[in-house]
């Protein structure tokens, strides 16, 4: 096949994979014009300092020998195949990076043969990226969940990030739907790359020299919507595997609809808003010292679409408040709805000079209609005197409501963009 069309198969087949973000235009260039965005290979992702970098995002293969009833490329799927060499894929990503089309390399695999090797396989690539042509770019390999201990040894020797994909939240889930993966197999993949990361760790902290393995961490995603399985069961996944495994990020991928899909199947997307929600959710637990179990309840088990998290958890707690921005401590800050973590470290600064005020809230950019029925300042706030009136959650939603993902609410509600 040539190498173009194998292109435009495998990257697309990549598209599902949500550990890097794409701006989904498909404007195309011509002849009379300059540049265009190519919907084949190339995405855009961001590195924690924010800068946005553009990955070249393929497939080695979409052959695979499992039956992932959520996936487009497993084994009783009809879709056109096709299968890169590692030289293929060497070549295309030397000669994108020489034109500046990216800026590093995102490089999964369906399972061939067996996982060890396509493991292989995926290790040929960035062996000979590094060792060969001195390629220094970024390289984010999928870990394949099975492999030996030996082939997540040498990966993380090559590449800047491993993922080892959990796909769904509980063992229930995937033995329902992916018989071939098990909870233990993916943990037992992720905890042989974080022993890895912890050795390279302490070698490192002993002597520079030490090689490097892995060193933008390990990360995996879950799809949202597949199953009946409730944001307290995902979120509470997430983090035992922030906890356990030490991930850097979790991904939600909200379940896109397959033809000829199993009638165990959704029929429809999942409301994109709950894939949002549950990424506030996650940031709020790895940023803002919340646990899993307190974003949601027995009797809410899924994240209210309407609230985000924080300000949702704020309603349900409100003896928990007012509190005295001049005298609480950081962590009780951090669970004051409309004040960042940023805005904590300048409040927790500011308040050694002098004692804080509204105004001096509102000139930290804080929503104060979301702010003040929260919180007691150095001046009078009647409205933290009111914290339990009944139409609490309307005054603080609808004079500054929050900003929304998509451009309009009823899109967002229905899954529709």
């Amino acid at each position: 096949m040539e190498l173009r069309k194998k292109l435009n198969v495998l990257a697309d087949a990549a598209k599902y994979d949500a550990s890097c973000a794409s701006s989904g235009s498909r404007r195309k260039g011509n002849d009379k014009g300059l540049g265009g965005t190519n919907k084949i290979g190339i995405c855009h992702s961001y590195t924690p300092d924010g800068r946005c970098v553009s990955l070249l995002k393929i497939l080695l293969t979409n052959y695979c020998i499992y039956d992932c009833q959520y996936c487009i490329n497993r084994v009783t799927s009809d879709v056109p195949r096709a299968r890169f060499t590692p030289e293929e894929v060497v070549w295309l990503t030397l000669e994108f990076y020489r034109r500046n089309y990216i800026e590093g390399l995102f490089l999964s695999s369906g399972i061939i043969r067996s996982a060890d090797y396509t493991m292989d396989q995926l290790i040929a690539v960035a062996q000979q990226l590094r060792e060969v042509h001195h390629y220094n770019g970024y390289i984010h390999l999928k870990a394949v969940p099975g492999a030996s201990e030996e082939a997540m040894a040498q990966a993380g020797r090559f590449a800047d990030r491993l993922s080892a994909n959990v796909e769904l939240p509980t063992d229930a889930d995937l033995a329902e739907l992916t018989p071939e993966k098990t909870m233990a197999i993916v943990n037992q993949t992720m905890a042989q790359i974080r022993q890895r990361i912890d050795i390279s760790k302490a070698e490192r902290a002993d002597s520079y020299a030490a090689p490097k393995y892995a060193p933008a961490g390990q990360s995996t995603q879950m799809i949202v919507g597949a199953t009946a399985s409730s944001d307290a069961a995902i979120l509470t996944t997430a983090s035992t595997l922030y906890t356990k495994q030490k991930l850097r990020r979790v991904y939600y991928s909200a379940f896109s609809p397959i033809q000829h899909s199993d009638t165990r199947l959704p029929g429809q997307s999942p409301p994109l808003v709950r894939e949002h929600r549950l990424y506030q959710a996650d940031w709020l637990m790895r940023f803002y010292g919340f646990s899993a179990s307190e974003l949601t309840s027995s009797d809410q088990p899924n994240l209210d679409l309407t609230l985000d998290p924080k300000l949702a958890w704020a309603l349900r707690h409100r003896d928990f408040f007012p509190i005295d921005i001049n005298k609480a401590p950081k962590a009780a800050l951090l669970r004051v709805p409309g004040i960042g973590a940023r805005n904590v470290g300048r409040i927790l600064t500011i308040r050694r000079h002098h004692k804080l005020t509204l105004a001096d809230l509102a000139k930290l950019r804080i929503s104060l209609s979301k702010t003040r029925p929260f919180v007691i300042a150095a001046d009078s706030n009647p409205d933290a005197l009111r914290i339990d009136r009944s139409d609490l959650e309307r005054r603080v939603t609808a004079v500054d409501p929050q900003m929304e993902l998509f451009g309009a609410a009823t899109s967002a509600v229905t899954g529709e963009v």
